[in-house]
């Protein structure tokens, strides 16, 4: 079971899009968690669920990362809500997830996930919410296990290495790489011969 292969942790990918590299400073655009299921005797990319974020106020979103992420904050389709909100949502459906799969905690999956993990705390702080699901430090690194299988660190060339499917286009939407990120850590993890 998915439990026992994780020491009890859900991993759970997350990605953060983000106004900029400071989580004090900068503003959280978009989130996405892509949870992982166990399914015939491997593990699988399950259901993503996003949000788009308002930023907060006093925040700071760059112009560079506005054009790096193609984010239209006042696109009329982007339905945004606060950060607060959104966290309690996607902690709700961890938290669901976590108790179907008998797991303690939830351990969060990402590519460079300490910069997600930054922002999340962050977050959390500045929303007063006590309560998260994640393990509290401990992370799953898609670019260590990417070098590691792989020898590439990037994203994309190691969905090429893995023969991933990427597309160029998606990319740093905060659903798309999650989703991208979701298939290396179960295509890594199930060809790892333990």
């Amino acid at each position: 079971m998915l439990k026992n292969r994780f020491r009890k942790y859900l991993p759970v990918v997350v990605d953060i899009e983000t106004g900029g590299f400071d989580p004090a400073k900068n503003a959280i655009l978009e989130i996405a968690i892509t949870l992982i299921e166990y399914k015939d005797n491997s593990f699988v990319p399950g259901e993503t669920f996003r949000h788009h974020i308002e930023p907060f106020e006093g925040s700071i979103v760059e112009k560079e990362s506005l054009e790096f992420t193609k984010i239209k904050l006042d696109h009329p389709l982007r339905n945004s809500i606060n950060e607060a909100d959104a966290l309690k949502d996607l902690f709700k459906i961890i938290n669901q997830t976590k108790n179907k799969y008998e797991c303690s905690r939830a351990i969060l999956v990402g590519h460079n996930a300490h910069f997600d993990m930054s922002f999340l705390k962050a977050s959390l702080i500045r929303n007063g919410i006590k309560k998260s699901p994640f393990h509290k430090f401990s992370v799953i690194d898609t670019v260590s296990l990417g070098v590691l299988a792989t020898g590439q660190t990037v994203l994309a060339r190691v969905c090429e290495k893995l023969s991933i499917d990427y597309d160029n286009d998606e990319a740093h939407s905060a659903a798309y790489d999650t989703m991208v990120t979701a298939k290396v850590f179960c295509s890594i993890v199930n060809n790892y011969d333990n």
